[in-house]
């Protein structure tokens, strides 16, 4: 006999989880701590699992992931349906998505606007950990650098987000202008990079060196847009979008590195498998707005 889920246990499992503390999920729910805690008592009980970590905020142990996904398709699904049905909802149509943040600065954001009636909640995260979300139950979809799907998700290709590596003119003949090789003389240059899990400067010095990353001291900027200022104010080198760097290379405030040497991301679309006109939507555009944007 299967243990059913009861649905006031599932959705104030995911108000503990969206408001942080039990007593901030009673006043969203307008019921008192105790019920929250029972409730919560309840459902671990029925599924023989711990679903919270009871720390500060509360955080969901693996098992409390997968019914927190649940809980939110449910949600999803029941505000499809009533809106489709004409009822008052009384909540605005929203749609959790983690992008990375130099799709986030380009070409991303414009697709959005192409739906209406929908309020989205974004999550910036790096293109390598935006599945983590997805398999958290935080967002419903992401754009990420996988092409394995996460347990319940449909994948679809996007394209490819080209990165050049560029500085200034005065950095390049600075610190580059020697006359050695690039593969000699750019790993001892000071670099640009994101944040301590990007890796792309990395990638191209172990490429041209066989095996060792930028070491000439590194610059931290987690932010895309300044990212490339701080390239293009002659901090260091980096790898930029093309996007980005295109108005830059027009005006002679970066020059391309190695022009034969651009590294190629690809990026792919991941959602839940889910009926959801809201969700089918913003795929789509978002998946036009990607084959005018990125290489293919």
């Amino acid at each position: 006999m299967m243990t059913e889920l009861p649905l006031d246990q599932v959705r104030t499992l995911l108000a503990v989880v969206d408001e942080g503390t039990f007593d901030a999920a009673a006043a969203a729910l307008h019921v008192t701590p105790s019920a929250i805690s029972q409730r919560v008592k309840a459902l671990e009980q029925r599924t023989g699992r711990v679903l919270l970590l009871r720390t500060k905020p509360v955080r969901p142990t693996e098992s409390g992931e997968v019914v927190v996904r649940f809980a939110r398709q449910l949600a999803r699904l029941e505000l499809d349906a009533r809106t489709e049905l004409g009822m008052d909802t009384g909540t605005q149509a929203r749609l959790s998505i983690a992008v990375n943040a130099d799709s986030l600065a380009t070409w991303f954001l414009p697709a959005l606007a192409e739906v209406p009636g929908v309020f989205f909640e974004l999550h910036r995260e790096d293109q390598d950990h935006t599945t983590a979300l997805l398999r958290e139950g935080v967002v419903m979809a992401a754009v990420t650098s996988s092409p394995d799907p996460v347990a319940g998700c449909s994948v679809r290709a996007l394209g490819k987000m080209r990165y050049l590596p560029m500085a200034h003119p005065a950095f390049a003949a600075r610190w580059l202008g020697d006359g050695r090789p690039l593969r000699q003389s750019l790993p001892e240059a000071p670099v640009v990079l994101f944040d301590r899990r990007d890796d792309l400067q990395d990638r191209l010095t172990r490429k041209l060196t066989r095996g060792r990353g930028a070491g000439g001291g590194r610059h931290y900027v987690p932010s895309s847009e300044a990212f490339v200022r701080a390239v293009a104010a002659g901090l260091g080198w980096g790898m930029v979008p093309v996007a980005q760097a295109e108005p830059f290379l027009r005006d002679g405030t970066l020059v391309d590195l190695a022009p034969e040497h651009a590294i190629d991301v690809p990026l792919f679309w991941q959602q839940w498998k889910l009926d959801s006109p809201a969700l089918a939507a913003a795929a789509e555009v978002v998946a036009s707005a990607a084959a005018a944007a990125l290489e293919r």
